[in-house]
């Protein structure tokens, strides 16, 4: 076996990197041609909004596919642009779109990554004769018992991209391939450095890369016309406070921006896209101890049906920024409940509780699912 975890030599091996043209994969490629191992690189086209094709802190716009050909030219490999335009379009940014105005907040990122990436560029990359499919993210994968590969948080804490993974099959994890997994970032920019190329000081994307300045509203309204739709702002007991301009402009947990003024402190509790309400209440009303999860992906050695309503002690992460807290998963007829142990503030329908098997650092991804009804703590029932 070679440093990939695959049979053959490097020099018969022939691996597919995704590069987005950032420090990450690139170095991703240049390692692995250093071992020896065919290298052929492919970026995405994913999308042109204009202007945001230059903008910096974008991934997989105009001035990334340069910034990715360039780098393939200093290591030496095969460069390829595919154009996943509609596909993306279809898979993801619609996705986004009819969540965010059925009163979700999605992560298109996840989305991304379990169809256009893994699943079709996955496909791409059989057809081009690859063993594996590498990319730049910080996560690890494991052999574990009867051949199927585990899924690992990634070494540096800071960088761990686990969470955004957690839909990834195991037939997907098959070919993957995670490089940087084991490395800290400044190790990935110092090797950036060592082989020449361009990159190493390039700035981490930020944003979500088809939303300009993070303004999901403005993406929201042009994809949508009809979502921006005004309604009432108001209080759990009740009382009207105010009016909005759209659920589109607000999320779970979310203070600043609501236009009203209170005495006490309000936040948003929840959203209700039928009547255009944006419900908000007092912190506590945020606490929640019990979510269900729809779209769930099982990495687990022990089938979900097995574990039963008895359940599972696990540790989740509701929040991509949130360290991982423990839990107990159960599984019925009516599908996965997750208990924390500890309730959760600003926990949102769309977005992700994502499984681990602790809540160690390097703890294994047991699986995850979408967020799609929060069950409040008794205290924030109480409020």
């Amino acid at each position: 076996m070679n440093s990939l975890d695959l049979p053959g030599s490097p020099a018969d091996t022939r691996v597919v990197v995704a590069m987005s043209g950032g420090v990450d994969s690139s170095v991703v490629a240049a390692l692995l041609k250093r071992e020896g191992y065919d290298v052929v690189g492919v970026t995405l086209q994913l999308y042109d909004h204009g202007a945001a094709t230059a903008r910096k802190g974008a991934c997989c716009a105009g001035a990334d596919i340069r910034d990715a050909r360039r780098a393939a030219e200093t290591i030496g490999i095969p460069h390829y642009v595919l154009d996943y335009e509609e596909r993306f379009r279809r898979a993801v940014i619609d996705r986004f779109a009819e969540s965010y105005v059925s009163g979700e907040t999605p992560i298109p990122c996840v989305e991304c990554n379990r169809t256009v990436k893994f699943r079709d560029l996955l496909a791409t990359a059989r057809d081009l004769g690859a063993h594996a499919l590498a990319t730049g993210h910080y996560v690890a994968s494991r052999p574990g018992e009867g051949g199927r590969r585990m899924l690992v948080r990634g070494a540096d804490p800071s960088r761990d991209q686990s969470y955004f993974l957690y839909a990834t099959t195991p037939e997907q994890l098959a070919m993957l391939r995670f490089p940087l997994g084991d490395m800290p970032k400044d190790e990935t920019r110092r090797l950036a450095r060592e082989f020449g190329l361009s990159v190493a000081d390039k700035p981490d994307s930020q944003d979500i890369c088809f939303v300009p300045q993070g303004r999901y509203a403005d993406v929201l309204e042009k994809l949508r016309p009809d979502a921006a739709r005004e309604g009432e702002i108001v209080h759990l007991d009740g009382r009207v406070l105010g009016r909005h301009r759209g659920i589109a402009h607000f999320t779970v947990g979310q203070r600043r921006g609501l236009g009203i003024a209170e005495a006490e402190p309000l936040y948003v509790v929840r959203l209700d896209p039928a009547r255009a309400h944006v419900v908000v209440g007092p912190r506590e009303a945020l606490a929640t101890r019990v979510v269900r999860l729809r779209d769930v992906n099982w990495l687990g050695d022990t089938p979900l049906a097995e574990i039963g309503p008895e359940g599972l002690a696990v540790a989740v992460k509701v929040r991509s920024t949130r360290p991982a807290r423990a839990a107990l998963l159960r599984s019925d007829e009516a599908g996965v409940e997750v208990e924390l142990v500890d309730a959760e503030d600003g926990v949102s329908p769309g977005q992700a509780c994502v499984v681990y098997e602790d809540e160690s650092p390097r703890a294994r991804v047991l699986g995850g699912g979408t967020i799609i009804r929060r069950q409040p703590s008794a205290v924030a029932a109480a409020a």
